[in-house]
């Protein structure tokens, strides 16, 4: 099965995140499931910008900790529907069906974007022009160099 690519799951990630922050007052929740819902959007919204994928912008935040976020959340919000049992069946069935999708969409999502790739392919290539920059000042200096 081919994986989701990143720069699908970032669009996702925006959709959804805005998506469960506004559902509660379209849907007109209030109180604990509004919350929980509110607070999963502005969540996922607040680590996708800093996720390191195409649609970041701080980009500090490596893919697998994003997908591992996404299925923290998703399992938060079918525990949520569990423990939630004063609230009307239809709003605890919609806070585990987005749960489900959240952990859906972490185990089908690649884990490393292109965007990470570059980033460790320039790390890397930094590493061996250090290397070799010791390896050269020891051959000069016939003193070995610590790395």
């Amino acid at each position: 099965m081919k994986k989701m690519p990143t720069h699908v799951h970032g669009v996702v990630d925006y959709v959804v995140g805005a998506t469960l922050a506004i559902l509660p007052r379209a849907l007109g929740w209030s109180g604990a499931p509004a919350r929980l819902l509110e607070g999963a959007g502005a969540g996922a919204i607040a680590y996708s910008l800093m996720t390191n994928y195409e649609l970041g912008v701080v980009r500090v935040l490596p893919m697998k900790a994003h997908l591992a976020l996404d299925a923290l959340s998703g399992g938060m919000l079918i525990g949520a529907a569990a423990m939630l049992d004063d609230e009307d069946d239809d709003v605890r069935a919609t806070l585990a069906g987005i749960g489900l999708f959240e952990i859906a969409a972490a185990l089908t999502s690649q884990t490393t974007s292109p965007t990470e790739m570059e980033s460790n392919a320039t790390r890397a290539d930094r590493s061996t022009a250090a290397d070799e920059s010791h390896q050269i000042a020891s051959a000069e200096t016939g003193v070995p160099t610590s790395t």
